[in-house]
């Protein structure tokens, strides 16, 4: 029994294995944390880009009037201004303590 016990409290190998674990978990988790704020913000792009696309349809219609046999038939036609931010990269992220409107 006593050489039980004196070869359990020798025994370090797993103390390095779980060392090794919480250093690779560490890194991972780091990784983890960047790799997600790198997808975060192509998705805001993506989406910045959706937006703009919609935002650049042409909306103008036009249609003639016609003329003949003693009546007629007046047209009609509509116009789309370009709207604020409408356009691509207009949406741009600030940092907090450099205030609104400030890319960093």
């Amino acid at each position: 029994m006593t050489n039980l016990l004196t070869a359990l409290i020798n025994d370090e190998a797993g103390f390095i294995i779980s060392a090794e674990l919480v250093l690779v978990a560490t890194i991972a988790v780091l990784g983890m944390v960047v790799g997600l704020s790198e997808i975060a913000l192509n998705i805001n792009n993506e989406l910045e880009d959706v937006g703009s696309a919609f935002g650049a349809l042409n909306q103008t219609y036009c249609v003639k009037g016609i003329l003949g046999c003693g009546g007629y038939s007046s047209g009609t036609e509509f116009r789309d201004n370009i709207d604020t931010c409408d356009t691509t990269g207009d949406i741009q992220s600030t940092n907090a303590s450099q205030g609104e409107g400030q890319s960093y």
